[in-house]
Order: C-alpha cells, then sequence, then structure tokens
C-alpha cells in the first residue's frame, strides 16, 4: 500500500524483547495496521541499541529483564534515538521509577492493557502523549516527570520537578471494542484474546502476549466460538471484523 493512502503518518516501530513468540505476537499486532511498521526487532538491550542507530524507528518497545544488556542499562543511549515505552512484565515501583528517571516515555505492563490499547499508545508516543498501566501511573504522578516530543534524553530527564502529559491506558476510554462487548457478551480477557485472534496470531503467541498458558488460551477461544456462534477461527474473526469498524482489516 502506498504511504498516501496510509490513515496516518507511517510510524516505525522497534520491539525488543528476549521472548521470539513475544516479539512474533507484537510484529503480528503491530503490523496489523497500516500505519504501523515493525522497522526492527532486538533481543537484548544492546541489539535494540545497534538496530536503533541504524533503523531510526520512530518509537521504541522495550522490555526491562533481557540477557546480557537489559532494558534499563540500555534505556537512557535509546531515549536519546527515539520514545521509548517499557513494554513489560515488571510492575514493581522501583523498576518503574528507575525506568522513568532514565528517560522512558510510557510504561505498560503485560495484562494491564488491551491490545487496541497497545495500538493506540503506539501511536500517541508518536505523537508526544505517554501512556501508564495502573501498576506504573501512580509512580509516574508521584515523579511528576514531564515528557514533550523532541527532547533529548538529557532534557527528559533534567525535568522530572513538572508534569506528565500522561494517561492512564485503563482510563483513556481506548477500547474500539466496546460496541463487539456488548453485542456478544465478551469479557475483557475474552475482547482482548478474540482482537490478537483476529490480528493473525496463534495460540502459542496470544499466550506468551498475554502471559497466559496455551491451555487458558484456548479455554478462552471455547468460550468466545460459543459466544460468537462460531465454529472456526475464519468465522470468530468474519463476525468480530463485521461490527468492528473496520479497525482490524489489513
Amino acid at each position: 500500500m502506498p504511504d498516501q493512502a496510509l490513515p496516518g503518518p507511517l510510524l516505525r516501530v522497534l520491539v525488543a524483547d528476549d521472548n521470539p513468540v513475544v516479539r512474533a505476537g507484537l510484529a503480528a499486532l503491530l503490523t496489523a495496521h497500516p500505519d504501523l511498521r515493525v522497522a526492527a526487532q532486538a533481543s537484548n538491550g544492546a541489539e535494540a541499541v545497534a538496530a536503533a542507530t541504524c533503523h531510526a524507528p520512530d518509537v521504541i518497545l522495550l522490555d526491562v529483564r533481557m540477557p546480557g544488556t537489559d532494558g534499563l542499562t540500555a534505556l537512557p543511549r535509546l531515549a536519546r534515538l527515539a520514545p521509548v515505552m517499557m513494554l513489560t512484565y515488571s510492575r514493581e515501583p522501583e523498576v518503574v521509577a528507575e525506568a522513568l528517571r532514565r528517560g522512558a516515555a510510557g510504561y505498560l505492563v503485560h495484562g494491564e492493557f488491551t491490545a487496541d490499547e497497545l495500538i493506540t499508545a503506539v501511536r500517541d508516543l508518536g505523537d508526544g502523549t505517554a501512556t501508564f498501566t495502573s501498576s506504573a501511573v501512580d509512580v509516574s504522578d508521584s515523579l511528576g516527570v514531564s515528557y514533550e516530543p523532541n527532547q533529548s534524553s538529557s532534557q527528559l530527564q533534567s525535568v522530572v520537578a513538572q508534569s506528565w502529559k500522561a494517561r492512564p491506558a485503563y482510563a483513556t476510554g481506548l477500547h474500539r471494542r466496546g460496541h463487539n462487548r456488548l453485542d456478544h457478551d465478551l469479557s475483557s480477557r475474552e475482547v482482548e484474546v478474540m482482537d490478537l485472534i483476529a490480528a493473525g496470531m496463534s495460540n502459542q503467541q496470544i499466550a506468551a502476549t498475554c502471559f497466559i498458558s496455551e491451555k487458558t488460551v484456548k479455554n478462552h477461544i471455547n468460550r468466545i466460538f460459543a459466544k460468537l456462534h462460531s465454529s472456526s477461527r475464519s468465522e470468530a474473526i468474519a463476525c468480530w471484523l463485521g461490527t468492528a469498524h473496520g479497525g482490524w482489516n489489513r
């Protein structure tokens, strides 16, 4: 698709996570949207710095705990190259605080956001607005860190006493599946799983992205199929997209 046909400016994203299944799942999720492109992937902080230097992404999604050079160690260098959104399972307040001090422009904890909210958070970060999930928002408020687009990392770290242009992901009204959830009586987790199914993810990728077991994924899918009156993934996707305002069309 030519760039001029895209719904907005193309955002090039670097995904850094040591789990290859998580990287693949995130790549599938992001590239399901024509205005997002995965510019590069990395399995640790050192690879992320090299990839960011080479590919000049617009947004970086960075895990905290990775072998070799971890996310926090690489964060100051990465924050000088592009806005960095921590995307991790690490919710400890001291980890969140350290990430913000080192230049993170947002913090999302797996299990505390939907697939739609992640996509919106990536777009918002490209526009200069940070997003936090519930485990991180209190820490960000207490630090009062300010993020403005096009600032260097040193500038970001020097305005710790100012206020964030931040919004908790759970409070931003980002759920574009609200209509479907009401129509089909899907739970929040089932909505997230169905979004990931529609994005083309396998059960293994969904399990890794949501940090749940494959057995739990299968249980969610069985309940989703029953509520959507579908007997296959293709039928469920057709039903889902039929009332989803085209949100997941490639």
